[in-house]
């Protein structure tokens, strides 16, 4: 028995059909990330960054190397691995022990929300005085690249030529530095997930507010969906502000570097 790649996303993406989640459609539209699955391809794992998804059937013999896998582009540090339900918490908790850490994250609605796009410019024009808020460019995404609070702004695009074809951002600027950005973490077919970072020194001045924004104007310009998952309850307050709906606290599992299996 073996875990082996996956190239072809239509065959695996049944068992993630009707799960409320938009981060993984970027690996199974085929924009990023990596997909690996069972032999039988009846259970399989998503994985984005340092993000996992595990569906299908937790019951498979391989299930526990499926959740103790490490995928190629695993760079080391700590994971987030997602499962399904109840059965595949177990999964992982028998696979990895006490490298896994349960924690929450919160799921935000993405069939109900209250968008209004003169609430949106208006939290815009409240950028702070002394700032300037500029589209991700050259400059910006080779700026952004260089502190560790910034770079998931832009780093999981191959190179700067493929976040400016596919990529969408804002950033404040104040003394030519960005101290606040919301950006296309990653991309699916209709639509973006959205990450928003501010500098610890600037935060609570509606940086954030104003960055987030004025990406969200202008991917209902372009017709574009900005789905949005929280970390934090100060994630769910910023993204109602913007106009999103809260939906729920659910389970993920954070692991260590050190995992047992091949899995990253």
């Amino acid at each position: 028995m073996a875990i082996r790649r996956v190239t072809n996303m239509a065959r695996i993406a049944p068992l993630f059909a009707g799960w409320p989640e938009y981060l993984f459609l970027a690996v199974l539209d085929g924009e990023m990330g990596e997909a690996y699955a069972t032999d039988g391809e009846t259970a399989a794992l998503l994985y984005l960054a340092h993000f996992g998804f595990l569906a299908g059937d937790a019951l498979s013999p391989e299930a526990e190397a499926l959740a103790a896998h490490s995928p190629e582009g695993y760079k080391g540090g700590v994971r987030i691995w997602t499962p399904r339900d109840e059965a595949w918490a177990g999964v992982i908790e028998r696979a990895l022990g006490t490298r896994a850490k349960k924690v929450q994250r919160h799921a935000i609605r993405k069939d109900v929300h209250r968008f209004d796009e003169a609430s949106l410019r208006a939290l815009v024009a409240a950028l702070p005085e002394g700032c300037e808020l500029r589209a991700i460019d050259g400059p910006c995404y080779r700026m952004a690249l260089t502190e560790e609070w910034s770079c998931d702004m832009v780093a999981q695009f191959k190179d700067e030529a493929d976040f400016l074809a596919r990529g969408l951002g804002f950033v404040a600027l104040s003394g030519g530095e960005i101290v606040s950005g919301a950006s296309s973490f990653s991309v699916y077919h209709g639509g973006i997930e959205v990450e928003i970072s501010t500098r610890h020194t600037h935060r609570r001045r509606g940086l954030a507010a104003a960055c987030g924004a004025r990406l969200l104007l202008t991917c209902f310009e372009r017709g574009l969906y900005p789905s949005w998952d929280a970390y934090s309850p100060a994630s769910v307050a910023l993204a109602e502000k913007l106009g999103y709906v809260y939906a729920h606290p659910y389970t993920v599992y954070e692991v260590d570097g050190e995992t047992g299996g091949d899995f990253g």
